[in-house]
């Protein structure tokens, strides 16, 4: 393999309607690759996803195309050798270093980000074949045929006979580790952290409504319905709650499924959107959007809260409070779904909060923690005890 350095780039493009989406550019760094530039665009306008999913898509593309060149391939050669592509996805970097793994050396991505990346070639290899440019042999060398008898459970259903799918040839496996959530103790020193009621409503929107950040900054005024009875608002949903809705809102954020779907809302949330009501009417400019989470303090006040933000707002407060470690937005919402279920959630209930399109999302949800474990013996009672009854 050769290890010249090949000069490819991410790249946003911004519309003429304001829509943006990432593409890549070719090594002169002037000029868009044709074929990625079409199925990045396909992506954002063709299938309405999110501007953050062409760029995940055009960094994993970005990945396969220098490995391509680096290989001396063309891209449409390099379906069947994906095999290869990740081992120099878990040791290569960008910089022309040599690929030679030693003893001990740290793999330079993880099983997580080579799955992700290999997710996004996929998708473009996929295409290719759907518009003519590349052979349909390809998908063979993709994916192979599968059935669901090694599925869980819960996920296979009601059907007698197994159900068969396309799975993916390759995929790195990752570690069985337990779901990153934030503790109890975290998420309350978080909350006595915030100095604001707009701090502390982002925080319960994740920990105890189990939001995505995106879909907390991109709710609307019209999406909070915290009242006992919202049939005069046209809506038939019971008790407060709250709807979160695909839609495009300039900000960068954007609800992950195409679903829309309501969230039943807990006390917390409630007092938390009131006393942030008060606070973000002393800012004036906050009267003209339509959006829930504003800047009251930075400039430009009133303006959307951005996804990014919600990352910096937990850094700050997770150092404010002495956490050891720095809670992420994923974490909470983490929280939200693991004590739901050891609150006694069925799983199909767990989906629909969290929103997820599969019920193989919702699976990881399932393991007991340690806690749950000990529990679980403890109940058993002794062989003592149960003698003498």
């Amino acid at each position: 393999m050769e290890n010249r350095k090949v000069r490819l780039r991410p790249f946003v493009v911004r519309m003429p309607s304001g829509d943006r989406y990432w593409t890549v550019l070719d090594e002169d760094g002037l000029v868009p690759i044709a074929e990625v530039d079409e199925f990045l665009r396909h992506v954002r306008f063709g299938r309405d996803q999110a501007e953050s999913m062409t760029a995940t898509y055009a960094g994993a593309i970005r990945l396969f195309l220098v490995w391509c060149a680096r290989s001396g391939l063309d891209w449409r050669e390099c379906a069947g050798r994906l095999g290869s592509f990740m081992f120099w996805l878990r040791h290569a970097r960008l910089d022309g270093d040599p690929v030679v793994p030693g003893p001990g050396q740290q793999p330079v991505r993880g099983p997580r980000r080579v799955n992700t990346v290999l997710a996004g070639v996929r998708e473009f290899l996929k295409h290719q074949v759907t518009v003519g440019n590349a052979p349909v042999a390809v998908l063979a060398m993709l994916y192979e045929v599968a059935d669901d008898r090694d599925l869980p459970v819960e996920v296979r259903g009601e059907a007698s006979g197994p159900r068969y799918y396309a799975r993916a040839r390759h995929r790195s496996a990752v570690p069985n580790a337990p779901v990153d959530r934030a503790s109890d103790d975290e998420v309350v020193a978080l909350l006595l952290a915030c100095r604001t009621a707009r701090d502390r409503l982002i925080v319960l929107l994740m920990a105890r409504a189990g939001l995505r950040r995106g879909e907390a900054v991109g709710l609307r005024r019209e999406d909070i319905h915290f009242v006992v009875d919202a049939r005069h608002l046209g809506c038939s949903v019971p008790g407060s709650h709250l709807h979160v809705v695909r839609r495009d809102n300039g900000s960068g954020a954007w609800a992950k499924s195409r679903r829309s779907r309501a969230v039943p809302v807990d006390f917390l949330v409630v007092q938390a959107f009131d006393q942030y009501a008060v606070e973000r009417a002393r800012c004036t400019e906050a009267a003209f959007s339509d959006m829930v989470l504003v800047n009251l303090a930075r400039p430009p006040a009133g303006a959307p809260v951005k996804p990014g933000a919600v990352n910096e707002l937990l850094v700050r407060l997770s150092r404010r409070a002495g956490l050891e470690r720095v809670v992420h937005p994923h974490s909470l919402r983490h929280a939200f779904a693991t004590n739901v279920v050891e609150a006694g959630a069925a799983i199909d209930e767990v989906q629909q909060l969290l929103g997820h399109r599969s019920v193989t999302s919702t699976q990881v949800y399932l393991h007991p923690s340690p806690q749950r474990l000990r529990a679980a013996v403890d109940r058993v009672g002794s062989l003592v005890e149960g003698a003498r009854s």
